[in-house]
């Protein structure tokens, strides 16, 4: 029985069959405001390669009322089951299918996600598709290779609004609540989109060369709408036009442009064409630093590409979702750091601190694959949007673009686009395009980067004589051994890098040369150019962030970063250097107390906002999983008193003192450091130019939750004051925060032995219950967790059973007897293949934890 999976093989023989050509989608979502289900009529027009052939079409649905094959009506016991209709005796050429359904509301994020605002007390609808959730919705063939035109018409409370890929028209009916919307132009199944409730919205255009004008608009609930910063959004908006026409030679391919901030959305976004999806924490309801907006305009950006790259012209399987991901994210982070305004040309810096140490991090896990990974089934594709797919794609697609050229990248883009439009591709297509306009051969290069898992590790090999001349260059490149339980081998690649070289003038780390080469697929390559010349302060490898690899410094480079991180002019080689630091921290080659002294001498002079939070996250985790346990306690109030310090120096109203505070309210630990947090929050104490607003009130609360000093009453209270959506999650993470068995208890009991909690509440639960500083009080769920994880798996849909598996491991207790207690569980509960990777992930985690506490030991020996 095939449950809710499908096979690539399946989807190929359908593929071969069937033409699909449209859908009518036909909604009753009238009763929307009390009830748990609706009406769902869908028409599928499709044509049959055979006569007499059989295949079958997707639903998830509660019950289905009539299957009508060709005007014959089939018995629904009969074939319906599994979330497939069969369908046999099909005509060559033409059929018509219409189903008729009940189909269901979730709370889960998938399919028509339903939501209701405490604010107003109304109901907020979407729908998210990606990856086989349009079955949720409406019968269809759920494939992103058998594309169709759709046709929605949607019956809703009056008043409401009704938003889908079309414009939306004016209701019709007696109650003016019928909205019937024109066909879209040919797409995928999981691309199509309904938000649907009493939206507030804010209109506008863009107005593109030779006159084209796409109408725009931002949508989200009412009870956002003093925070819904438009005019901001447009402009990022806009610029992303501009440039992506240039760059991609393709007007604009639909007929609007919408962006919806939806409750409880479970991703970051989500590309339905031209009504984009965006989870509605992006409308800030507080202060937050440049680096949050930086990464909302990154996000607009990524969907924005997407309507080209995946929606225009989409993957033929999901084998493909990498460059599908891959591009959008590459092509957004170039057009921040590119676009004529943008207000982050130093994007580069942020995508080489945050993306890439997430592609580092999922490259060196036991579940690392190959970028063009093998997805044979739903099951595989569900648990692959991960650091590989969208980071390390990126990072090599940076790197083909050195590699080819810019002007050639973009011209085979062009021509990539025009011959594929409404159509469906392979990788090939894409490398057969650019090879047309580049000239290189990108067989070899597409085989050592696409095909092989694992990152490589550079190394520069510098001598040098009495007289400080190197008389000798070369860079190291080693493949270390995949990960245990790993498929494939290590191997060597062809690098396309800078080698920058950096002296110290006034104080200052400046850059006085860079060469940029390639790096043959060998263990060494010899670089004569620098032999000869005087050494520089420091040399350092992948300058500009040019290919993906694990990058080292040379020992005399090393001492000199230590003292002076602070001290390049440039934001991007510092982030190389934090990120190759840490990289080391977290294999064990550097302490995590030499760790936090780095940090602690060069962080003041960080004036990258997006670095700085980046940097209390990691030294927060050093210390919390990879410092030795009996030095722990002593680097956590070291680390807590810099943070008040830096805190009380910061320059007021700041974005590094606000960063300052949150990194402080996740660490404070001591009776006056709690006292100061209950102090700032009740107003009995200030630090100026510090607004404890309604985002930083709970940071405190929730610190305090978790540290025994607040209970019911100030949770409560708390809540009162922010009888939100976020306040309600906020209030959630507080009360399973408290460092009692009672509150672990309850907390556990809402989310494992019940299913009632809706995502977002869920997630804010988990975020609560797991307190690094609570390891004995945690320690008996680690049990719980392992007798518990496969039932829910079993029984919960994929987004909330990988919030439990993944956010509930006892990551926390870092031994071996976790991982003995995994190593058994993974032995004997046969786990399904997503599953077994989740948990082996985390056990991934554990052991890197392990190694890196033993160093950290060694090093205060």
């Amino acid at each position: 029985m095939p449950g809710t999976n499908l096979t690539r093989e399946e989807a190929q023989q359908r593929a071969e069959l069937l033409t699909v050509d449209s859908y009518e989608i036909d909604l009753d979502l009238s009763g929307a405001q009390e009830g748990g289900t609706y009406r769902s009529v869908t028409t599928v027009r499709f044509d049959s390669a055979e006569e007499g052939a059989e295949t079958f079409i997707d639903l998830v649905a509660p019950a289905v009322h009539k299957v009508v094959l060709n005007g014959h009506a089939l018995d629904v016991a009969a074939v319906f089951r599994d979330s497939r209709i069969a369908l046999k005796h099909l005509q060559q050429g033409r059929n018509e299918l219409t189903v008729v359904a009940d189909c269901a509301y979730t709370n889960t994020g998938e399919g028509l996600h339903k939501f209701v605002d405490p604010v107003d007390d109304q109901v907020y609808l979407y729908t998210q598709f990606e990856v086989p959730d349009a079955r949720r919705v409406f019968a269809s063939f759920e494939q992103p290779d058998l594309k169709a035109t759709f046709q929605f018409t949607v019956k809703a409370p009056a008043g409401w609004t009704v938003i889908s890929n079309s414009p939306t028209p004016e209701p019709k009916g007696s109650d003016g609540n019928v909205w019937h919307f024109e066909p879209t132009p040919r797409m995928s199944t999981y691309v199509t989109a309904l938000i649907v409730g009493p939206y507030h919205a804010v209109h506008s255009t863009y107005e593109g060369p030779d006159g084209q004008v796409v109408p725009l608009g931002i949508y989200c609930r009412p009870s956002l709408a003093e925070f819904l910063d438009a005019d901001a959004i447009f402009e990022v908006t806009r610029q992303g036009f501009d440039w992506f026409q240039e760059k991609f030679d393709y007007a604009y391919p639909f007929a609007k442009y919408d962006q919806l901030f939806v409750p409880e959305f479970n991703a970051g976004a989500m590309e339905n064409a031209g009504a984009v999806t965006i989870r509605d924490q992006y409308v800030f309801r507080s202060k937050v630093t440049d680096a949050a907006y930086e990464v909302r305009a990154e996000t607009i950006l990524h969907e924005l590409a997407h309507m080209w790259f995946g929606d225009l012209v989409t993957m033929e399987w999901w084998n493909d979702l990498w460059l599908n991901e891959s591009f959008a994210t590459y092509t957004s982070i170039a057009c921040q750091a590119a676009a004529p305004g943008s207000r982050w040309p130093h994007s580069w810096t942020t995508f080489a601190n945050s993306m890439k140490t997430w592609a580092y991090r999922q490259d060196q896990l036991p579940s690392t694959h190959p970028i063009m990974a093998e997805i044979r089934d739903l099951d595989d594709v569900l648990v692959n949007f991960d650091g590989i797919t969208y980071a390390k794609g990126a990072s090599v697609l940076k790197q083909l673009v050195a590699y080819v050229g810019e002007d050639e990248f973009f011209r085979g883009v062009q021509a990539y686009f025009k011959r594929h439009a409404f159509g469906n591709t392979r990788l090939s297509d894409l490398l057969g395009a650019l090879e047309e306009t580049s000239g290189r051969d990108l067989r070899t290069w597409s085989k050592a980067w696409l095909e092989t898992a694992g990152i490589n590790v550079l190394r520069p090999r510098i001598e040098v004589d009495g007289d400080g001349v190197m008389t000798s260059f070369a860079v190291r490149q080693e493949a270390p051994a995949l990960p245990a339980g790993a498929k494939g081998e290590p191997v060597l690649r062809p690098h396309r890098i800078a080698i920058g070289l950096y002296d110290l003038q006034d104080g200052r780390l400046v850059r006085t040369d860079r060469i940029e080469m390639d790096i043959q697929a060998s263990e060494l390559t010899a670089v004569p150019q620098l032999e000869g010349r005087t050494r520089p302060a420091v040399v350092l490898l992948n300058d500009d962030d040019l290919s993906y690899a694990k990058v080292r410094l040379d020992e005399e480079s090393l001492k000199v970063v230590a003292q002076h991180l602070g001290d390049f002019t440039e934001s991007l080689p510092r982030a190389l250097c934090w990120a190759s630091a840490w990289d080391m921290t977290r294999d064990g080659e550097m302490a995590t107390r030499d760790y936090l002294e780095l940090v602690l001498s060069g962080i003041a002079k960080e004036s990258d906002i997006g670095v700085v939070q980046s940097l209390h996250r990691q030294v927060k985790l050093a210390l919390d999983l990879y410092a030795a346990p009996g030095w722990r306690e002593t680097g956590l109030a070291r680390w807590t008193e810099a943070t008040l310090t830096h805190l009380r120096t910061a320059e007021p109203g700041s974005d590094h003192q606000l960063a300052w505070a949150r990194a402080f309210a996740a660490t404070a630990r001591t009776p006056q450091q709690l006292d100061l947090l209950a102090a700032l929050l009740e107003g009995r104490e200030t630090i100026e130019g510090l607004v404890v607003d309604t985002e930083l009130r709970w940071a405190f609360v929730e610190r305090l939750a978790a540290t025994g000093v607040y209970d019911e009453p100030e949770i409560a209270a708390e809540h009162e004051r922010d009888r939100t959506a976020a306040g309600e999650r906020h209030a959630a993470t507080a009360r399973a925060a408290r460092p009692t068995p009672e509150a672990k208890a309850e907390a556990w009991a809402s989310v494992v032995e019940s299913d009632k909690l809706p995502n977002a509440l869920q997630e804010a639960v988990i975020g609560g219950f797991v307190q690094t500083d609570q390891r004995d009080l945690l320690a008996p769920y680690t049990e719980k967790f392992f007798a518990a994880v496969k039932g829910v798996w079993e029984s919960r849909s994929y987004e909330m059973a990988q919030q439990i598996a993944v956010g509930l491991y006892p990551a926390v207790q870092v031994s071996q007897e976790t991982l003995d207690a995994t190593d058994a569980w993974l032995a004997s509960a046969e786990p399904n293949a997503a599953l077994r990777r989740l948990v082996s992930e985390s056990r991934s985690g554990v052991e890197r934890a392990l190694k890196a506490q033993a160093a950290d030991a060694a090093a205060g020996m």
